[in-house]
């Protein structure tokens, strides 16, 4: 009789990397069908059968997600004789719905459909050095956010897309905003002083601005198809404070300012675009003013955070940039004229790093 082999430890590390990647996979399955969004909206959990007729999908492969989803802890299932009905958990509400309070569901959908099969070409980004949009989408992109939003824009809501990079790119950064020195001390008794976050995105950062700074202006600058898509979609917070500015940040003139804000920025693009672009800051921006960068910092060595690192080939397939070490970003800060430099290590995915004037 044939022995049964004890699995090796490699096999065991490959089966939990394999199951990980699977419920990304069905996580990412449900949002784009819709599942979280229709039993959101049911008075009560639903069964196979309404949640089939509801979504236009087959039985069979429907009960087979919803059952995955209950293992992940996404849903809720009861048996009602021998009859599975099936519920939503608190994260998918909160989450996964596009009416949820902190909804990432359109992100979540943008992953799926986008940065999922650009990772499909990762030896030929590394190859070739330069992102996948030519072979997964047939886009050139030469114009970055250009191609960017072209494949974003999958139906005809064509703002999903937008909605989804100005407010999800934000989500959570607004607490790094009090890293930095209050902008408007030299301000007190004069006009107020100028924040200026580089894209302005949905405002979330404007808004936390003025929460910290109530003396403070800020100004949101962003592109005009942003910047439309934020008034439609967003209210805009402490109305009269913050006011908008459009233009592209590489070619237009800057809104003069104390504080620049450049949330995961430099790292969309190649050394000479991201030293042209702290150029033109240090020129707008205010004596005494300067600029704070979030963005994710590998070590010096290299060795590491492992997500900072595979987040750094996601910059490769999808843009023309790098996340980049500390002393890098010093030398970059220094090089446009920038001095004082302070980094503040936060234990989270996302480090500040500021710099004066």
């Amino acid at each position: 009789m044939a022995q049964l082999k004890t699995p090796r430890k490699e096999d065991s590390r490959a089966a939990a990397d394999s199951g990980q990647d699977g419920g990304r996979r069905a996580l990412l399955a449900a949002c784009e069908l819709g599942v979280f969004h229709v039993l959101a909206e049911a008075p009560g959990p639903l069964d196979l059968g309404a949640v089939t007729t509801r979504l236009g999908t087959s039985s069979h492969g429907t009960e087979l997600l919803l059952d995955a989803c209950v293992s992940l802890k996404l849903l809720t299932v009861e048996m009602r004789t021998a009859e599975a009905f099936y519920g939503n958990t608190e994260l998918p509400c909160t989450y996964l719905t596009s009416f949820g309070p902190k909804s990432q569901c359109h992100m979540l959908l943008y992953l799926s459909r986008t940065t999922y099969r650009c990772w499909g070409h990762l030896a030929e980004a590394v190859r070739e050095g330069k992102n996948q949009y030519e072979k997964a989408f047939g886009i050139p992109s030469h114009d970055l956010f250009t191609a960017i939003y072209r494949v974003g824009m999958w139906d005809s809501v064509s703002d999903r897309f937008l909605v989804a990079k100005v407010h999800g790119r934000q989500a959570g950064f607004p607490m790094f905003v009090g890293c930095s020195p209050d902008p408007t001390h030299r301000a007190r008794g004069s006009s107020p002083c100028p924040i200026c976050p580089i894209p302005g995105g949905s405002g979330a950062l404007a808004g936390e601005c003025t929460s910290l700074y109530p003396d403070a202006k800020v100004i949101v600058f962003d592109t005009p198809d942003v910047v439309r898509t934020v008034k439609k979609h967003f209210p805009v917070p402490a109305e009269g404070q913050i006011g908008f500015q459009e233009g592209d940040f590489f070619r237009d003139p800057l809104p003069e300012a104390d504080l620049y804000i450049l949330a995961r920025v430099p790292q969309d693009w190649a050394d000479p675009k991201c030293s042209a672009l702290l150029a033109r800051v240090h020129r707008t921006c205010r004596p005494g003013g300067g600029v704070l960068a979030i963005e994710r910092v590998p070590d010096e060595d290299r060795q590491g955070p492992l997500s900072t690192l595979l987040f750094s080939l996601n910059m490769l397939l999808q843009t023309e940039g790098r996340e980049r070490s500390t002393s890098q970003c010093c030398a970059r800060l220094s090089s446009a004229g920038f001095g004082g430099f302070q980094l503040k290590k936060t234990g989270g995915f996302y480090d500040a790093m500021l710099a004066r004037k």
